[in-house]
């Protein structure tokens, strides 16, 4: 279709070098060409190449003291990109990876996974390429304390909240509220992801990776499968993987994998989880000090892998979790989960298949589960905590772990159906796209030109 093409090619013209948003954009445009030949009014509101352009891009320094009194400057993002369902709602990313390519892509994604939760959340997405790694509990305040010295004017409650990402977990949130409530002089729900102890949600810590799981059940449900006894692999050592880990536990499954950014766990066993969130949540030690504590589990170094592979997807298993990063999974690895006998894909990262992998699932026909729908149920527990704070309430674990699993058959549901409705009921890329894309069109078509 020449008019989804010519929108992609002005958008590399104008975004140049944005390798990460270019691919994202991509797989969402090339999915709505049945969408914009059954529904004109798209195209002509001009919704797609509005859609593809942040309502605001905001890029700023960041000055800030090390432990030696040396200044230190990062960048800081923060990407507003669509407000027409709600303020807009994403993570702050903390990493050295960090550029305004990979803010835009995480951005851009997050618009249609805060649509397919089907609550009142727009899509933006923010951070810096600070390295949190090494730092001392000082050096991460005061660098959080200069980070929100910018970021608080352009937030708030009803206009848009922050979350954490990679590299931004309690602590880091919990400095940064403390900077904001000091310079803005509001306590409000402005941040998600805080401590239970002034705000913060039960579950909002588990939410990814249980909702991963969630949307992996009920794929193999609509199969006549179950994830009970079954092999599992993860990859990621973080909150997703970790409670990827938990609840796949709590189903049944056995999950044998997890990794760092120096190389992965195999513990044929299943991970010993209680030992994982001590070395990852507690000690803050790399991966390869499992074997210390699991003498018979195996730990590989990145540079044991096969040639062009994730070690972790070369491990024979009935379901798959990339949990890490963006394009983790290519297409090696994604012909080795196939031989190897995986049937199900359920993505707790954001993007982590490369694009020849996801079309190489999707011909497969296997569960697929594309990360801005199997992976929206933190940003879905994110909202549960913005509608606690609003309403000056407390609701038990089991309480938001029910609205969490509620809301992943939703998105499923959603998707599915979408994808039958347009000829492809096993593709539920094209369904999510389509319908998280569909919802945020209408909107802003009802909303006027603004």
């Amino acid at each position: 279709m020449p008019y989804v093409n010519e929108v992609f090619e002005y958008l590399k013209r104008t975004s140049p070098s944005q390798t990460e948003f270019y691919q994202a954009a991509q797989e969402v445009l090339e999915s709505l060409r049945p969408l914009m030949i059954k529904y004109p009014k798209y195209r002509q509101h001009k919704i797609i190449e509005r859609i593809v352009e942040p309502e605001r891009q905001i890029l700023f320094r960041v000055n800030w003291l090390d432990d030696n009194g040396v200044i230190q400057v990062n960048k800081g993002f923060r990407i507003e990109f669509n407000s027409a369902l709600g303020p807009y709602k994403g993570g702050l990313r903390f990493h050295p990876s960090v550029n305004a390519g990979v803010i835009k892509f995480l951005g851009f994604e997050q618009i249609f996974k805060n649509s397919l939760t089907g609550l009142q959340i727009g899509g933006g997405k923010g951070g810096s390429d600070f390295n949190p790694k090494g730092k001392s509990d000082n050096e991460i305040m005061r660098f959080c304390q200069a980070f929100m010295s910018e970021l608080f004017r352009h937030i708030g409650a009803n206009t848009d909240v922050p979350a954490g990402d990679i590299g931004v977990g309690g602590r880091e949130i919990g400095y940064m509220f403390g900077m904001y409530k000091k310079l803005a002089n509001k306590y409000e729900g402005v941040l998600t992801g805080k401590s239970l102890k002034w705000g913060g949600s039960l579950v909002r810590t588990e939410a990814t990776g249980y909702g991963a799981v969630y949307f992996a059940k009920y794929m193999l449900e609509d199969r006549g499968e179950t994830l009970e006894g079954k092999r599992c692999v993860v990859s990621g050592s973080g909150n997703v993987s970790i409670y990827t880990i938990e609840k796949l536990y709590q189903l049944g499954a056995i999950p044998v994998t997890c990794s760092d950014s120096n190389g992965m766990i195999y513990d044929e066993a299943g991970i010993d989880l209680e030992l994982l969130k001590d070395l990852k949540e507690v000690k803050r030690v790399r991966l390869s000090e499992y074997v210390k504590y699991v003498p018979t589990a195996k730990y590989t170094p990145i540079e044991g892998y096969p040639e062009g592979t994730n070690g972790v997807y070369a491990i024979p298993c009935f379901a798959a979790f990339p949990s890490a990063t963006q394009n983790e999974l290519n297409l090696a690895d994604a012909k080795n989960l196939l031989a190897n006998g995986c049937v199900c894909i359920s993505e707790g990262a954001n993007m982590p298949s490369t694009p020849d992998a996801v079309d190489l699932f999707v011909e497969s026909k296997i569960c697929y589960g594309p990360g801005k729908a199997a992976n929206a149920g933190g940003v879905a527990t994110s909202q549960l905590e913005m509608a606690q704070n609003a309403s000056m309430v407390n609701w038990t674990f089991e309480e938001v772990d029910a609205k969490l699993a509620q809301i992943m058959k939703n998105i499923y549901v959603s998707a599915s159906t979408t994808a039958a409705e347009f000829g492809e009921p096993t593709n539920l890329v094209l369904g999510a796209n389509i319908a998280g894309f569909r919802k945020v069109a209408d909107a802003m078509i009802e909303q006027g030109l603004v």
